[in-house]
């Protein structure tokens, strides 16, 4: 159907002045008021090589620019100065192709050349805004350092005052205080030697009392140990005596043993004569029972005595202890005594010199009293000057304010520029995209790897540099070699200082494309060892460096939760696969590869009439959140192909393709849409020369440089626009078939290594991503029917 404002073209602005003549110069439209001028009191400079610039009020809709708002420059621009509102812009982008006649090729073009022309001035508009803004923006910076300059200045000097004064008065107030400080403490120090002299008196008094009792302690104490020291005597002789006895004892006690010994030796004698001598028995028997009793008397006696010896060595030891009890006593007096001797000609010396003291306090007191008033009549001046001074800093601090608030207003002129810059740098990528989706253009993303630590720059330097200027940030890059300069432009360039998430943010509208319904494709591309696995997967267990699949299955999940309110429902499937020396394997199949030595399941490829993929047998999972699809993806990785070179520890020797299929149905409008979403890890390219591949590898070089040609084949027809494009060449190019000749939205990402070693290969991937960015491809469709009957297999 087509709107009312479908035909305008939202460029011819028409005052409400009568009606001017139109008149065309080459492609240029220009505007002259042949009736009268319409705002001349607010046109804008002089007329130009005959070209005469609009009113801000004629352009605007009939308001003036605001003062923040800079005029836009029209230095290089070919089409006049004309100049859009948001209202035109917004027409201009939603502005919708006439089809009066499906098939006529001629007038679509025609359409499309001169809506392009449009946009090529709108994008130029916007550019001299731009610029104008960027001017007005470093002006406002400098007025704003000028004036912060100024105000730091003035900060400075009230400081430096302020500190001055303050540093005056507070060594002012400490004099005040130490004096008074002292004064107190001289004071505690004459009342405290007064009390030490009077305990010193009571003391004297008290130790002449103790050392009369102590003399008498002593005279009793050296009196006990006399004493003590005769019945030590006694008791030792007592001792000695006793020793004797006991040794006679002793002798008499071995006499006896040795009589025994030999009764018993006549007794044996006497048994074995007991036939000869038996009258003899009765009188030995009697002789032996004495002996017996005798020798009984002489133990008990033994007993008594060594009970005895026991009780006088006990009282012999109590006896010693008392003794060194009385001693240590005696000698505790005696230090004592000594102490309080010493004590008292101190006390006495001390009085006389505290005597002297508090004469000479006094004469300090006095002395400080004539001090402290000349400090007070000091402060008082001193406080005047303060106040003196807190007027002229007020008057600063106002002066202050004033500045204060100018550059505020400044800075809020600055960030309303900055915002405008924001908002107009914003539009112009709106434009650049639309522009990129008429074409359909591949958008291409360059990303440069940081130098590992076994990699050196050596003699030759950095081989890249990236351009600063206002055009080429962020989208071009140069390349040296041999002392030759090559320069490249792509959709954007990531240098090797940009992190997982600065690469993710701009591709994440690309992403939220899938949920909207439309084909999504995005593959990394570069040689081996250049980082595209890591920049499709990220590092394992560093959550801050996900790649790029993690986030795009986070964003696209969470998207779906918060779009749950809105009546959206999705369901999901996923599929994992690779194409390893021309086969394809599936990566999370339960099957094993191969049962009793022959391959397992074979995969075909099918394209349907609507520009659908189909993967035959492809085992196809539906998750419900990232977790689970996490978990595939960790069995997808240790399912894949990888080898060892000499260029890289870890190579993957196959292209991985993860697809995500989205089905979403919003029930309150009966709204249906159909998103794939294909990520694509490239397996890298190489050399023999550098890999040094053999065997089982050699073969997988081959297969994957094969594939890889098959790629630039169909890059290079499809940028000559040939009528045969050769996409059966390779499984990869016929299974990429929808995303590089179809309605998809393409991006890839090309990786490379900033070594110097592998400065040809790099410059081929720059050449090879040029030509990719070139090729048009069709504009993408949004798929809003309903799901197929046999949509599990549909992939691409």
């Amino acid at each position: 159907m087509v709107t009312k404002n479908q035909n305008r073209s939202p460029l011819s602005l028409t005052p409400t002045s009568p009606t001017p003549s139109k008149n065309f110069v080459g492609d240029e439209l220009l505007l002259v008021d042949k009736g009268q001028r319409v705002g001349a009191e607010k046109m804008v400079g002089t007329p130009i090589n005959g070209r005469t610039r609009q009113a801000f009020t004629v352009v605007n809709g009939g308001h003036d620019l605001g003062p923040s708002s800079a005029p836009p420059s029209n230095a290089g621009s070919d089409y006049g100065i004309i100049e859009f509102t948001r209202e035109d812009v917004e027409a201009l982008l939603n502005e919708k192709a006439k089809r009066k006649d499906r098939f006529n090729y001629k007038e679509r073009c025609e359409n499309m050349v001169d809506y392009i022309k449009r946009l090529k001035v709108c994008i130029r508009w916007f550019q001299d805004i731009e610029m104008s803004y960027s001017l007005e923006q470093e002006k406002l910076k400098n007025s704003l350092e000028f004036t912060q300059q100024k105000c730091i200045e003035i900060e400075l000097l009230l400081k430096i005052k302020e500190e001055e004064l303050n540093s005056i008065i507070a060594e002012m107030r400490r004099n005040c205080t130490s004096l008074q400080e002292k004064l107190i403490k001289e004071e505690t120090e004459k009342t405290a030697a007064v009390e030490s002299l009077v305990k010193e008196r009571e003391a004297r008094l008290d130790i002449e009392r103790s050392q009369s009792t102590l003399s008498e302690d002593l005279g009793r104490a050296q009196r006990e140990i006399q004493s003590a020291n005769q019945k030590i005597s006694s008791l030792n002789e007592m001792y000695k005596r006793l020793q004797d006895y006991i040794t006679s004892l002793q002798q008499y006690n071995g006499k006896l043993h040795t009589e025994l010994s030999s009764v018993e030796d006549e007794l044996k004698r006497v048994e074995k004569e007991k036939a000869t001598v038996v009258e003899n028995i009765t009188m030995l028997r009697g002789q032996l029972t004495l002996a017996i009793s005798s020798q009984e008397e002489a133990i008990k006696q033994k007993d008594a005595l060594a009970s005895e010896v026991a009780s006088l060595r006990g009282e012999l030891h109590q006896v010693r202890d008392e003794r060194d009890r009385q001693l240590s006593q005696v000698q505790t007096l005696n230090t004592e005594l000594l102490k309080f001797k010493e004590a008292t000609e101190n006390s006495s010396t001390e009085l006389d010199s505290l005597t002297l003291k508090a004469s000479e306090l006094e004469a300090k007191c006095s002395l400080k009293d004539n001090q402290i008033k000349a400090l007070q009549e000091q402060l008082a001046s001193a406080e005047k000057k303060l106040q003196a001074s807190d007027i002229s800093a007020y008057e600063t601090r106002t002066e202050y304010e004033g500045q204060q608030k100018f550059v505020n207003e400044l800075q809020r002129r600055l960030t309303d520029a900055e915002y405008k810059l924001i908002e107009g740098e914003r539009l112009r990528k709106k434009l650049h995209n639309t522009i990129l989706e008429l074409k359909g253009n591949i958008r291409v993303f360059r990303r440069v790897r940081p130098l590992l630590p076994d990699e050196s720059c050596g003699t030759e330097g950095k081989i890249f540099s990236y351009p600063t200027s206002m055009e080429a940030s962020g989208r071009s890059i140069d390349l040296a070699q041999n002392g030759q300069k090559h320069s490249f432009t792509f959709d954007k360039v990531f240098t090797p200082e940009a992190s997982q998430e600065e690469v993710f943010v701009e591709i994440s509208q690309l992403v939220q494309s899938a949920l909207d319904g439309y084909k999504v494709c995005i593959f990394a591309y570069g040689q081996t060892g250049s980082g595209k696995t890591y920049t499709m997967m990220g590092r394992p267990g560093h959550p801050e460096e996900k790649g790029l699949i993690p986030r795009s299955l986070e964003q696209i999940f969470q998207t779906k939760q918060s779009q749950q309110p809105q009546g959206w429902k999705y369901e999901m499937q996923v599929s994992m696969l690779e194409i390893y020396n021309e086969t394809i394997r599936d990566l999370i199949s339960t099957v094993s590869r191969v049962e009793n030595g022959t391959p397992g399941k074979q995969y075909t490829i099918k394209h349907d009439a609507s520009g659908n993929t189909q993967v035959s047998d492809l085992t196809v999972v539906d998750v419900q959140s990232a977790k689970e699809v996490a978990f595939l993806l960790n069995q997808a990785a240790n399912s894949r192909s990888v080898g060892k070179t000499q260029m890289n520890e870890q190579s993957s020797r196959s292209h991985f393709v993860f697809t995500l299929r989205i089905y979403g149905v919003n029930e309150s409008t009966d709204q249906q849409v159909q998103g794939v979403l294909n990520l694509i890890d490239l397996a890298g390219s190489e050399r023999l020369s550098k890999s040094g591949s053999t065997g089982d590898r050699l073969k997988e070089t081959q297969a994957i440089n094969k594939s890889l040609s098959s790629l630039s084949d169909v890059i290079f027809a499809l940028a000559k626009k040939e009528d045969h494009v050769p996409f059966r060449n390779s499984k990869l190019t016929y299974l990429l078939q929808p995303c590089l000749g179809g309605d998809s939205k393409t991006l890839m990402f090309v990786n490379i290594s900033p070594d110097p070693s592998s400065v040809n290969e790099s410059l081929c991937s720059l050449r090879f991503a040029s030509r990719v960015n070139a090729c048009e491809i069709g504009t993408p469709r949004r798929q809003t029917n309903g799901r197929s009957t046999d949509s599990r297999l549909n992939y691409f």
